[in-house]
C-alpha cells in the first residue's frame, strides 16, 4: 500500500500547495511562505499572511517559528542542505574522476536551484540575509563551497594552481552554478534539465578542463549522479 511521503524544502525542494496530505503544519508554513516571499517580496508578506495562507491562525504560527526572520532562516537553511549531502558523497567518492564528480556536483547543485515550483535561490539575494540571526545558512553555504573547491583541487588543471588562483576559480565555479537562480528569475520557463547541463559544462570550463574531455565526464557525471539515486 503506498502511502504520502512528506516533501521539505530543499535547494530548493519543491513545495506542495497547504493542505495536501503529507504536510506536517510547520511544512504548511515552509510552503506558504516560499510562495508568498518568492511572489509579493519578503518585506511585503507579513506572518499574518503567512499564516492566513498556509490554513491556520497566526497565534499557531508562532507554534513552529518565532517570526518571519526565523521562517526565513529554515527556507535558506533548507536550499543548502540537500546540496552539501551529494557534495560530501562525492568528495568521498574518489574511485571516480574528480572531473567527473565536479560535474556531477554542479550539475545537481544547479538543478535544485531551478527545480521547485518557486525559485528560492532568489532569496539568497535579500539584504536582510546579511544578519547574524542567518549565520547557520552562511556555514551551511561556505561548507559547501568548500566541497567545490576540495573537487576542484583534486582535478588535473585545479592541482597546477597555487592556493590564491584556486581559490578565485573555486569562487567562479561556485558563483557560476548559483548564477541560475538570476537566469530562472529573468526566464522562468527555461527547462531546468538543459539549463542544469549547460552550467554543468561552463564550471568545468572555467575550471580548466579541456573542451575535448566533457562528453565523456559528462557521461561519467550523469552515472554518479544515477547511482546517488
Amino acid at each position: 500500500m503506498n502511502t504520502p511521503t512528506r516533501r521539505r524544502v530543499g535547494r530548493p525542494r519543491a513545495q506542495e500547495r497547504p493542505g495536501d496530505d503529507g504536510l506536517t503544519p510547520r511544512e504548511e508554513v515552509l510552503a506558504a511562505a516560499a510562495e508568498l516571499f518568492t511572489h509579493h517580496g519578503y518585506t511585503a508578506t507579513s506572518t499574518r499572511t503567512i499564516a492566513e495562507r498556509a490554513g491556520m491562525r497566526q497565534a499557531s504560527l508562532y507554534h513552529h517559528f518565532d517570526g518571519k526572520e526565523a521562517i526565513l532562516a529554515a527556507l535558506l537553511e533548507g536550499t543548502v542542505h540537500p546540496s552539501l549531502d551529494v557534495a560530501r558523497r562525492l568528495v568521498a567518492h574518489t574511485g571516480a574522476p574528480p572531473e567527473a564528480r565536479l560535474w556531477a556536483l554542479c550539475h545537481s547543485d544547479a538543478a535544485l536551484l531551478c527545480g521547485g515550483p518557486h525559485n528560492l535561490g532568489a532569496l539568497y539575494l535579500l539584504p536582510e540575509v546579511q544578519a547574524e540571526r542567518f549565520a547557520v545558512f552562511h556555514r551551511v553555504r561556505s561548507a559547501l563551497k568548500s566541497c567545490y573547491g576540495q573537487l576542484l583541487t583534486a582535478t588535473e588543471p585545479g592541482a597546477a594552481l597555487d592556493p590564491q588562483d584556486l581559490e578565485l576559480r573555486t569562487d567562479l565555479v561556485f558563483g557560476l552554478t548559483e548564477s541560475v537562480i538570476l537566469i530562472r528569475r529573468a526566464d522562468p520557463d527555461r527547462a531546468p534539465e538543459a539549463l542544469a547541463a549547460a552550467t554543468a559544462d561552463a564550471a568545468l570550463r572555467v575550471a580548466g578542463v579541456p573542451q575535448r574531455s566533457l562528453a565523456r565526464l559528462r557521461r561519467e557525471g550523469r552515472l554518479l549522479l544515477a547511482a546517488g539515486d
